[in-house]
């Protein structure tokens, strides 16, 4: 089993970063970090260009994480998924059993990320696993 988190380096995973790392030491579950990739627009030579921009600013936001996890002594595997980051977070979920999905808020109200589609949203409506959705600090 493990904690799955999804982590883009916004103030609200920030703080999910710290609450799915008390919570994967707590439970002695592995962290595994998320990053959903899905560049904008379609097929061709523009969307090559932003999927490796979109997948480069993954790759520097988990390190970051991974940097945190190991000062507290946490297992972490890294997976930048190229879907959007609801749908990389339950595919991330089901591979690796998990025990609990963390997501960090942003903020918006329940209103709006029901018309906009937030992740949290999604993984609420979505997920077979529990999720946790972690505030952002007021």
């Amino acid at each position: 089993m493990a904690v799955i988190l999804g982590y883009d380096e916004s103030p609200g995973a920030v703080r999910a970063l710290r609450v799915a790392l008390e919570l994967s030491a707590a439970l002695a579950e592995p962290l595994v970090l998320v990053y959903g990739a899905a560049a904008p627009g379609g097929p061709g030579g523009e969307y090559q260009t932003h999927q490796e921009a979109v997948r480069e600013a993954g790759r520097l936001a988990l390190g970051h994480a991974v940097a945190a996890a190991d000062a507290v002594g946490v297992a972490t595997t890294v997976e930048i998924i190229d879907q959007k980051p609801a749908q990389a977070l339950l595919e991330s979920a089901s591979r690796h059993d998990a025990r609990f999905i963390v997501v960090g808020s942003w903020g918006e109200s329940p209103v709006r990320g029901a018309l906009l589609g937030s992740t949290p949203h999604k993984l609420l409506h979505l997920s077979p696993v529990p999720v946790l959705c972690v505030p952002m600090e007021t």
